[in-house]
């Protein structure tokens, strides 16, 4: 059997990891919806637990999940947050 990539690539980009924050107190997080079903849900409830955390999120949301996020949002993202977790649900 062969298995092919659909990105083309012989081979993946491979990058180093950053390091995780200590903490998350005076950071601010970004909770990006990639577009798919039930993915706002669990924003949701992930904004309300960091909210009762007193830690500051802010919401993005893709235009759609079958594409990389535009360069603007990319952008947006980068300079009005510390941190990114982004939704992947169905």
């Amino acid at each position: 059997m062969r298995l092919l990539d659909p990105t083309s690539e012989n081979e993946p980009a491979q990058r180093e990891r950053l390091p995780r924050p200590q903490s998350l107190a005076n950071k601010r997080i970004a909770l990006l919806d990639i577009s798919k079903p039930k993915g706002d849900v669990f924003l949701d409830r992930l904004a309300f637990q960091l909210d009762g955390m007193g830690i500051e999120s802010r919401r993005f949301t893709k235009p759609t999940f079958t594409r990389v996020a535009p360069v603007d949002l990319k952008h947006q993202i980068a300079s009005e947050c510390d941190l990114v977790i982004e939704a992947l649900a169905d």
